[in-house]
């Protein structure tokens, strides 16, 4: 009986000790993540309005200007850009975001099948997942710990390889894998189109009457020279975007799922100390049975 108790000694103390891990990380995650929020609900109505811009600028260009940022090839080579956490303990997360990965993977079949499917990890897990299962695609690990540094610079430097890429031919379509950030408890992993900008789709039963509207903007100076340097930057911030709402995300599930472990550590205390109190009920009864019939035994 006594090496029941300091077996369920053990693990109380086992249990605490976690207990207070969790606490600690539910602390830190937390703190990170009020900045991260803080800076995707700001960053987010500017990037939505710029993206909005600029499909609505590609669905509009007269024949006197055009970009390569919107034209539509065959589909022969792809690159994929995966987001997820450097670290785990973030509940399905990263899991969620690999299953965005599996499903671009199945329609882009043919392409891997051919050699032209080409992997971006942003963060190491996604890397440390998907080295063996995709070990016949292009894996590029070169930017896995961009989290640890999201400044303007380092993103913008990505976006521009992947605008470079696309234009010169390496790449004829790019998708994001990430994570879109609504709150700290719910989180949704997104797959959404990078390269080539997708123009507005313009719902014809809406514009039956105005068939002919377009985009009221008026550029200054050329809109050639204007479309050069206005739509890299556009990209750019979309793509900050995707970044940011990413590492708020990984912050609200990982907050999310150290609170959650907290409180089922608690739970865990509670049936153990339970348990102790019982076998330690039962000890001191069993000595006490002993003493009585041994007193018993000698008063006979």
């Amino acid at each position: 009986m006594s090496g029941q108790l300091k077996e369920v000694r053990e693990r109380i103390t086992s249990v605490k000790s976690t207990q207070q891990i969790t606490k600690a990380m539910k602390m830190v995650s937390a703190a990170k993540l009020r900045k991260a929020q803080e800076a995707i609900v700001e960053m987010r109505p500017y990037a939505d309005r710029l993206d909005h811009m600029l499909k609505n600028i590609l669905s509009n260009l007269d024949g006197d200007a055009s970009t390569s940022f919107g034209t539509v090839r065959e589909i022969n080579k792809v690159c994929i850009v995966v987001m997820t956490s450097d670290r785990g303990l973030c509940g399905g997360f990263n899991s969620n975001i690999i299953k965005q990965l599996k499903t671009l993977t199945e329609k882009y079949a043919a392409q891997r099948e051919a050699g032209n499917l080409s992997i971006m990890f942003l963060g190491k897990k996604g890397f440390d997942f998907c080295k063996r299962p995709y070990g016949d695609c292009n894996l590029i690990s070169d930017h896995v710990e961009l989290f640890s540094d999201l400044s303007f610079e380092n993103i913008s430097t990505i976006a521009n390889s992947l605008m470079d890429n696309f234009i010169s031919g390496e790449y004829d379509h790019v998708d994001v894998c990430y994570t879109k950030f609504r709150n700290p408890a719910v989180q949704f992993a997104k797959a959404a189109q990078f390269l080539p900008v997708a123009p507005v789709v313009v719902d014809s039963k809406a514009d039956k009457d105005n068939s002919d509207t377009k985009a009221d903007y008026i550029f200054e100076p050329s809109k050639q020279e204007l479309l050069e340097h206005l739509i890299p930057t556009i990209l750019q911030t979309t793509f900050q975007k995707f970044l940011l709402d990413t590492n708020a995300s990984q912050h609200g599930a990982r907050m999310t799922a150290m609170d959650k472990a907290t409180e089922n550590a608690e739970d865990l205390l509670k049936d153990l100390k339970i348990n102790y109190n019982k076998a330690r009920q039962e000890a001191i009864t069993k000595e006490l049975s002993e003493i009585v019939g041994g007193a018993a035994a000698l008063a006979g």
